[in-house]
């Protein structure tokens, strides 16, 4: 039986031979051209998938995100932009930008509701989103055998920026009931 042993997908590369030196059929050619072409696409696949993790952290953590929004605001709520920086503070950044800017339409569908306590259930609900999401992506992560060194520290590094820009959402809003130059409500605690 002729077995190839040179494949190449280059025009000017010589012909696939057999062992034996017998020419091969172009049938055995094409199929030797198309099995090189599936291990070659399957390398690149494995790559990208343990070079770029934080994707995968950011495709999960918004698929959670929009699982908790989606009884407010229908199916995707958010969409994901693939050619964006993948680094924990990109990542982080537009998970938090993303995820706040449904802010005022969340306030819209409480009207009535104490600004705080809607402020607190926004955030709360954003906060269970990503936990959903970070989890998927370390589960993904695990079981392709990448969550480790960098990957794992760029990971947790990412759920700290985020949670850092939760928490810098909530104080700039509790910031803004007080308009600056005007004397601030007074507290109820007040002597």
């Amino acid at each position: 039986m002729a077995t190839p042993v040179s494949v190449t997908s280059s025009s000017a590369a010589a012909p696939v031979q057999s062992k034996d030196d017998k020419p091969v059929s172009t049938v055995a050619k094409a199929k030797a051209e198309l099995n090189a072409s599936i291990v070659q696409a399957s390398l690149t696949v494995s790559l990208n998938s343990s070079n770029d993790p934080m994707s995968v952290v950011l495709k999960t953590a918004l698929t959670g995100i929009n699982e908790a929004l989606k009884n407010d605001f229908g199916d995707n709520a958010i969409q994901n932009a693939m050619s964006q920086d993948n680094t924990p503070e990109g990542t982080a950044g537009r998970i938090v930008s993303l995820s706040t800017a449904f802010y005022e339409a969340y306030k819209q569908q409480h009207p009535g509701d104490d600004e705080s306590t809607t402020l607190n259930n926004f955030v709360n609900t954003l906060k269970k989103g990503v936990d959903q999401g970070f989890k998927e992506a370390r589960d993904v992560l695990q079981g392709l055998q990448v969550l480790n060194g960098d990957i794992a520290s760029n990971i947790d590094k990412t759920y700290d920026l985020v949670q850092k820009g939760f928490d810098d959402f909530i104080a700039a809003h509790q910031t803004k009931d007080v308009t600056p130059g005007e004397p601030s409500a007074p507290k109820a605690n007040a002597v």
